[in-house]
C-alpha cells in the first residue's frame, strides 16, 4: 500500500524547479522517500507529481497523526513535560536552570540552547554535521533547502530548520533568558574572549579597532544541485581584511545570524536579515534588492567592534576551505558564553555602580529606544505615502497638464491663422515637457527616498530587538532588589548578594557601551542619509526648474 501524506502547510512551486503545489489539509501520495536533502516526491489527487518539503507533510501510513507536527516529536515531547513536572523550565537556559517553590535558584547548570526532536544543526552519528546542512558540492554550501529559506518554503512561518529549534535569544513565548544564570553562577576563568569596556568622552565604550573592518557583498551567481532539481543564488563576501571572496548562500547568512543572536542577543541587538521570499527569488529585482540589504546588514555587524571581532563573524569571513567552514560550526555551536553568559567575558573598567544607578540607566534607554522607535515607523509610514504620489498620482497630474497643453496646441493649429505658429510649437513644447516632468517625478523616489526608507527600515530592526535585549537587564535589576529578602530567607548568602550586585554593574556597563555606540552609529547614519537625501532633492527640484525654464524660453515676449 503507497504512503500517504498529510500536509501540514501550504507550499507553492517555484517554476522549473520539478516542485509541487499542495495546500493545508490536503492528503497526498509518497511515490519517492529516498530523494534527499529534505525533500520527497510526491503525487496529489490529480495525478500531478513533484518535490514537497519534506517539513510540510505528515507521513502518515497508519493513518495516526502526531501530536507534534508543528515541532515535536513525541519523545522530545515527553521529555519536555518531564521538565515542568519536575520544576525545570524547558524554555529558560536549555531547561537547565530550575526555580524552586520556595523562589529558590539552582545556578549549577547551563546549556546555549535547548534542541526539541533533533535539527538542521544536530550533530550525526558519526560527529559531522547533518549532511542537510554541510553541502559537499561547494564550500560553505549546503545540500538541500528546508522549508522557510529562500529556496522554497512558506512566507511567514519560522519553519527554516528541519524542528524547531528554541533559541535562547528568541525570547519564545514572550520569555526573556534568565539573567540568574550570570548572577549566581560559578564562572570560568576568562580567557581570549575578555570584552573590555572602557570609559571615554561620552561613558562606557567598547574597545574599538584601529583598523575598522568592512566587507562588500557583490557578485551574485545561480546555482543548482540535486541534478538541477533545485536552485539558489550565491553571493560573494570580500572582507577588507584579506580581500579574497568568500561564497555564501542566504542560508548561510541566517545561520550566522543565528548564532549572532544566540551569543550576543542579551547584551546586543542584533537587527534580523532581510525577509525571506518564496515566490519570484530568481527575479533580477528581487535579487538586487536582496544584495542591497545582506551588504546593510553586513557592514552594520561589520561596525561593531565585539560583532566583528567575534570568532562566529570572522569564520563567516575569512573561512579557507570546506574543513575549516565545517570545523568552526561546530565550535560555534558549542559555544557556552551565549545567553546571559556573555556578560561573563565582558570586563569594565570602572568602579561598580549602584543599583538604583543601573535601574536609572535602564529606564532611561528603555523610554528613549520606544520613542525613537514611534518616530522611525511614522517616518517610514509618511515616505511610503509620499512614494505612492510620487509613482502614482502626481506623475498623472502632470502627464494630464502636459496633454491639455498638447490639446489646446492641437486646437489652435486648426485656426488657419498664419501667425499662431510660434504660439502652437511654444505649447507643444510646453505640453512635452510636462510629460517629461512626469516621468522625473516618477522615478525620483528610488534616487532619495529610498535611501533615506532603507535606513529607517534597518533602524526599525534594531529598535525591535532592543526591548527584549533590555528586558534581560531589568530582570536581573527585579532579582537584585529581591537580594535583601533572599538573605534574610536564607536562600542566598551576603557574600552571593554582593556577588549579583557586582554583576549587574557589568550588565550595566555593557549596556550603556552599546547604547553609546547605538547613539554614534545613530548620529553618523542620519546626518549621511539626510544629507543624501536632500543633495537629491535639491538636485530634482533644480531639474525641475530647468525644465520650466526650457519652456518658458519657447514663448515670445509680447
Amino acid at each position: 500500500m503507497a504512503q500517504k501524506a498529510l500536509v501540514l502547510y501550504d507550499f507553492t512551486a517555484e517554476p522549473g524547479n520539478n516542485e509541487l503545489t499542495v495546500r493545508e489539509g490536503e492528503t497526498i501520495t509518497v511515490t519517492n522517500q529516498s530523494v534527499g536533502g529534505g525533500w520527497i516526491e510526491a503525487q496529489n489527487s490529480r495525478g500531478q507529481t513533484g518535490l514537497v518539503p519534506e517539513d510540510y507533510l505528515q507521513l502518515n501510513s497508519a493513518g495516526a497523526a502526531s501530536s507534534y507536527p508543528d515541532a515535536f516529536s513525541t519523545a522530545a515531547a515527553s521529555n519536555t513535560h518531564s521538565q515542568i513536572a519536575n520544576g525545570v523550565d524547558p524554555w529558560s537556559v536549555g531547561g537547565a536552570y530550575k526555580t524552586d517553590k520556595a523562589g529558590g535558584w539552582d545556578t549549577q547548570g547551563y546549556t546555549q540552547t535547548q534542541q526539541v526532536g533533533g535539527g538542521e544543526d544536530d550533530d550525526d552519528d558519526d560527529g559531522e554535521w547533518d549532511e542537510e546542512w554541510d553541502d559537499q558540492s561547494s564550500v560553505g554550501g549546503y545540500a538541500a533547502d528546508p522549508p522557510g529559506e529562500e529556496e522554497g518554503g512558506a512566507t511567514g512561518r519560522n519553519t527554516h530548520a528541519p524542528s524547531m529549534k528554541i533559541s535562547l535569544n528568541k525570547f519564545p513565548f514572550s520569555k526573556t533568558p534568565n539573567p540568574e544564570v550570570f548572577l549566581l553562577a560559578k564562572l570560568p576563568p576568562r580567557g581570549k574572549d575578555r570584552l573590555p569596556v572602557y570609559p571615554g568622552e561620552v561613558g562606557p565604550v567598547w574597545l574599538y579597532p584601529q583598523n575598522p573592518l568592512d566587507c562588500a557583498v557583490a557578485d551574485p551567481k545561480k546555482g543548482s544541485k540535486m541534478y538541477g532539481l533545485k536552485s539558489y543564488i550565491e553571493y560573494q563576501v570580500i572582507p577588507t581584511t584579506t580581500s579574497r571572496p568568500v561564497n555564501h548562500r542566504y542560508k548561510h547568512f541566517d545561520w550566522l545570524y543565528e548564532r549572532l543572536l544566540e551569543k550576543f542577543g542579551s547584551a546586543i541587538p542584533i537587527p534580523c536579515l532581510p525577509d525571506k521570499q518564496v515566490t519570484g527569488r530568481f527575479e533580477e529585482e528581487f535579487i538586487r534588492m536582496r544584495m542591497e540589504r545582506l551588504q546593510a546588514w553586513m557592514s552594520r555587524m561589520c561596525r561593531h567592534p565585539v560583532v566583528s571581532n567575534s570568532d562566529v563573524f570572522q569564520l563567516f569571513l575569512t573561512y579557507r576551505d570546506e574543513k575549516e567552514w565545517k570545523a568552526g560550526k561546530r565550535t560555534a555551536e558549542k559555544d557556552e558564553t551565549v545567553g546571559p553568559m556573555i556578560f561573563s567575558v565582558i570586563d569594565p573598567e570602572g568602579p561598580d555602580l549602584d543599583p538604583a544607578e543601573v535601574e536609572h540607566k535602564c529606564e532611561q534607554y528603555s523610554k528613549f529606544t520606544r520613542s525613537m522607535d514611534d518616530g522611525v515607523k511614522d517616518l517610514l509610514n509618511v515616505g511610503h505615502t509620499h512614494w505612492k504620489r510620487c509613482t502614482g498620482p502626481l506623475p498623472k497630474e502632470y502627464q494630464r497638464i502636459g496633454k491639455a497643453f498638447l490639446n489646446l496646441s492641437a486646437v489652435f493649429n486648426t485656426s488657419g491663422y498664419q501667425g499662431e505658429t510660434t504660439l502652437t510649437d511654444a505649447l507643444t513644447a510646453a505640453g512635452k515637457i510636462y510629460e517629461e516632468i512626469a516621468q522625473i517625478v516618477a522615478e525620483q523616489p528610488k534616487k532619495d527616498l529610498h535611501h533615506l526608507l532603507e535606513t529607517n527600515n534597518e533602524y526599525k530592526g534594531i529598535l525591535g530587538c532592543f526591548p527584549d535585549t533590555i528586558a534581560v537587564h531589568k530582570a536581573a535589576i527585579e532579582k537584585v532588589k529581591e537580594g535583601d529578602k533572599l538573605v534574610t530567607a536564607g536562600k542566598i548568602s551576603s557574600q552571593e548578594k554582593t556577588t549579583m550586585t557586582k554583576r549587574i554593574s557589568t550588565m550595566s556597563y555593557s549596556l550603556q557601551a552599546e547604547m553609546n555606540h547605538f547613539h554614534s552609529n545613530r548620529i553618523y547614519d542620519y546626518n549621511r542619509v539626510m544629507q543624501l537625501y536632500l543633495e537629491e532633492q535639491i538636485k530634482f527640484y533644480e531639474l525641475i526648474a530647468e525644465k520650466l525654464r526650457q519652456a518658458l524660453g519657447q514663448f515670445t515676449t509680447l
